[in-house]
């Protein structure tokens, strides 16, 4: 799978993914909508990002989680 929006540098943001090579990582913008901030309320804080990248974003959060292996406590 390709993802258009999500870049990985190992000169920027010590190598984490980030959207569109912007210095904002996929972490940071996916623990905002975790944590319950809205869309709406994060493009008003961060003008740069754009609607596209939260789609982007959740898609490659899906992506890492059906293909990873955890060990969950019981």
């Amino acid at each position: 799978m390709t993802f258009q929006r999500i870049t990985v540098n190992p000169e920027v943001c010590g190598g984490k993914p980030t959207i569109r090579g912007l210095r904002f990582p996929v972490s940071r913008l996916l623990g905002l909508l975790a944590s319950g901030e809205s869309q709406e309320s994060i493009l008003k804080a961060y003008p740069y990002l754009e609607p596209e990248d939260f789609h982007e974003a959740l898609n490659y959060a899906a992506f890492l989680a059906d293909e990873q292996i955890f060990e969950f406590a019981q």
